[in-house]
């Protein structure tokens, strides 16, 4: 009974109540729609509001990490912060979700940030009235490289940024080993969009709860296959070019890392934090704490990191 509980469809990660019903029901109010990209990709968005009269207290502009999409258990922190009364947008990466692109393929993160940055301008430009209030960029793993690298291209652009587990390095725990990994670099230059490279289950590594694993694995739109050659050659290439950069992160941050990752090391989380410049900075690192830190762990210790992340927040706007 239980096994065919597991393989019966969720409309989303809550369960079946409509996206509408459940939004009314937490409090806020949630849009989504299609943003065509200056390269001309169509990008699936959503956006996470306070449904209160008063401005928000702040816009964060959110990004999900590797495989992952916006309308699953990524949801779950939008939707809180939306009802501690911040205004937060997010899109499906190329390749991801329901953004258009072959799945899970990412030949270019450099065209990847073009697309953030061109969504994230529009929405301010949608909304003058948002114009003034402070920004923060918000990312989980790849994700957070991806803010890294948004704030290195723009660095007086947002007021901050909050970094969940980034993959500024890959662990070596989940990266191929030598020699195949200068294999799949060769064989990447000819077949990159080629789903072959050997890693562990990610979301067996990520999330603590076997519950929540379930719930994860039900998501219709994340990838489950192998990665792409092109994509992890990429991954390879701006995760090398990040922890070369860390020295140069002048923004205020909160990096948020669990001691058990093992799917992106807490130790450059550590470094991070000693090397950047930025003269207002935390990190924590959560004991026994794994990779999906606002899903994944128990509910206990997702509400510890959230109450991290509010009180930050308060205190910066």
């Amino acid at each position: 009974m239980e096994e065919e509980q597991n393989k019966s469809p969720l409309l989303h990660y809550w369960g079946n109540t409509p996206e509408e019903d459940y939004y009314t029901l937490q409090g806020i109010k949630s849009t989504k729609s299609f943003f065509t990209s200056p390269r001309g990709l169509t990008l699936f968005t959503r956006s996470w509001l306070p449904s209160t009269k008063t401005p928000p207290k702040g816009i964060i502009f959110m990004v999900h990490g590797y495989g992952n999409d916006i309308s699953w258990t990524f949801q779950a922190t939008p939707i809180h912060l939306a009802k501690k009364g911040f205004a937060c947008f997010a899109l499906d990466l190329e390749g991801h979700g329901q953004s258009q692109g072959l799945k899970a393929y990412v030949p270019n993160l450099d065209l990847v940030i073009d697309d953030c940055l061109s969504f994230f301008n529009f929405v301010l430009t949608q909304n003058p009235e948002f114009q003034d209030l402070p920004k923060f960029l918000f990312g989980e793993s790849m994700g957070g490289a991806i803010c890294l690298l948004i704030h290195l291209k723009r660095p007086k652009e947002f007021n901050g940024g909050i970094l969940i587990a980034p993959m500024c390095k890959i662990s070596d725990k989940v990266k191929p080993i030598w020699p195949i990994a200068q294999f799949l670099t060769l064989v990447a230059r000819f077949a990159p969009t080629l789903a072959v490279v050997p890693t562990a289950d990610l979301l067996e590594k990520s999330v603590k709860v076997p519950e929540k694993r379930i719930i994860g694995g039900r998501n219709p739109n994340r990838y489950f296959g192998k990665p792409r050659l092109g994509t992890v050659v990429e991954l390879l290439r701006v995760t090398d070019y990040v922890s070369s950069k860390l020295c140069d992160v002048n923004m205020p941050f909160l990096v948020l890392h669990g001691s058990a990752d093992v799917v992106t090391d807490p130790e450059v989380s550590r470094e991070l934090y000693k090397l950047a410049k930025s003269t207002d900075k935390t990190l924590k690192i959560y004991d026994g704490m794994m990779h999906s830190l606002l899903f994944g762990e128990t509910d206990e210790n997702v509400e510890i990191v959230r109450g991290d992340i509010l009180a930050w927040l308060n205190d910066r706007c």
